[in-house]
């Protein structure tokens, strides 16, 4: 079984920005809808990177739309956790 690694870039890139967004944030509870959206927006910013092109390459990965979507994913997460409703008897 042969496989790419653009899943394991993925998680790496995914990985390492959700690190620098708890660096600059405290994520709580969210920290796993964070991960997941950051590795999920790297592995989609893969698929646009082969499409568009990109100027920063590791291979055939292309970092910069993959770094970009992982963020828009964990600003995704972050807005909805804030415009969610907050459940009574817990904080945020």
């Amino acid at each position: 079984m042969d496989l790419s690694p653009a899943p394991v870039l993925a998680l790496l890139v995914g990985l390492f920005h959700t690190g620098l967004y708890m660096f600059c944030a405290v994520a709580g509870v969210r920290l796993v809808f964070v991960a997941i959206a950051a590795i999920l927006g790297a592995f989609a910013g893969q698929a646009l990177a082969l499409r568009l092109g990109d100027p920063l390459q590791i291979g055939d990965f292309g970092l910069v739309w993959s770094s970009l979507l992982s963020w828009l994913g964990i600003i995704l997460i972050v807005a909805a956790s804030l415009l969610a409703p907050a459940r009574s008897g817990q904080s945020r």
